[in-house]
């Protein structure tokens, strides 16, 4: 039986996200945890960067199970579940204090055996049905969430940020998530033509040089850069799918999707964050974890989880404002992204 592309591709980013889980558990998270007599002063902000890793990393899982079932509603009933027991799962490996490249193995072993577990089961219900088209809404507001996440993950900083680890990490985390938005955006798309190709390929690049960009990038302009690569990324693949309304020429729209991306996107993480901050989230997860609670000087707010509600929210808006491309006809070609 022929294998879609679509499907194999999500897997395969999937288990990438569970190893990289894996690699941010075992090796990254106890560069995190102070030790000594003098630990209790020691946790500031950022102090738990190794968390955000992993948790990006876990969003990139359920991503790439989304993508591979072609976004799919019959996937919610075994993606929200298994998001929320690897969320637990990950606070008690944490507690566990596993440390060390040993544990690498192991640790991604299992997570990819909850993958497969997951991956049956999906079957089971015929949430798989090769033959269906892809739910393009849920497609867009999956890349959509994931470039906000691939540029959040790629400015994961630490107090300090001299860490040799952290570099390649918020690295890792920024491609990968790109990655799955590169996907998810092509899947979206209504045809593949070879104008659609080419764009594919200049998106590659660009969002290459914006995550690397972002991680070179020294603290005091992270933040403008952060928001500009936003900006680029949402834009080019809201484009690179095709996706805009039926009697708005692409001229008018994208330059608005932009716009909406530039002013959306740093109000929802804003507000967000300030909600994070007020929320205990932070506090229990680091409680759960058995790690020192952050000073009260200082937040305890997961970034990665308003990313998560500002991608949700943003994606939903960009999807929700274009007809169906499901019921679109496919774009002549040579007329892909006119």
């Amino acid at each position: 039986m022929r294998v879609h592309p679509r499907y194999l591709t999500g897997l395969l980013l999937a288990a990438a996200a569970v190893l990289w889980w894996a690699v941010g558990m075992a090796v990254l998270q106890p560069l995190t945890e102070p030790a000594g007599p003098w630990s209790e002063l020691l946790p500031g902000n950022n102090t738990y960067w190794a968390r955000e890793v992993r948790l990006t990393a876990l969003v990139g899982v359920l991503l790439g199970l989304l993508l591979a079932v072609g976004g799919s509603r019959r996937a919610l009933p075994v993606v929200g579940p298994l998001g929320v027991g690897w969320l637990l799962a990950d606070l008690l490996v944490d507690r566990a204090d596993l440390e060390g490249r040993r544990y690498v193995v192991p640790l991604a072993a299992a997570g990819c055996l909850a993958l497969a577990g997951a991956v049956a089961l999906l079957h089971r219900l015929r949430a798989v049905p090769p033959a269906a088209p892809p739910a393009r809404r849920t497609l867009l507001a999956s890349a959509v969430l994931a470039a906000v996440l691939a540029v959040l993950g790629a400015a994961v900083e630490s107090p300090t940020d001299r860490e040799p680890q952290l570099r390649w990490a918020g690295l890792g985390t920024g491609l990968l998530l790109f990655a799955l938005a590169l996907a998810a955006a092509l899947a979206a798309a209504p045809a593949l033509d070879r104008s659609r190709r080419r764009w594919a390929v200049a998106m590659a690049l660009v969002g290459v040089a914006v995550v690397t960009g972002i991680r070179l990038t020294p603290n005091d302009a992270a933040l403008p850069a952060l928001l500009a690569g936003g900006v680029v990324l949402v834009t080019g693949l809201v484009a690179l799918a095709g996706a805009r309304p039926a009697q708005t020429p692409a001229g008018r729209w994208y330059p608005l999707v932009a716009v909406l991306t530039a002013v959306g996107l740093p109000l929802l993480l804003l507000g967000t964050t300030l909600a994070m901050m007020v929320l205990p989230l932070g506090p229990a997860l680091t409680r759960i974890s058995g790690n020192i609670a952050i000073s009260d000087a200082d937040s305890d707010a997961p970034v990665v989880l308003a990313g998560l509600v500002a991608g949700l929210v943003l994606g939903a808006l960009l999807a929700r404002s274009v007809p169906d491309p499901a019921a679109a006809r496919p774009v002549p070609t040579g007329q892909g992204l006119r």
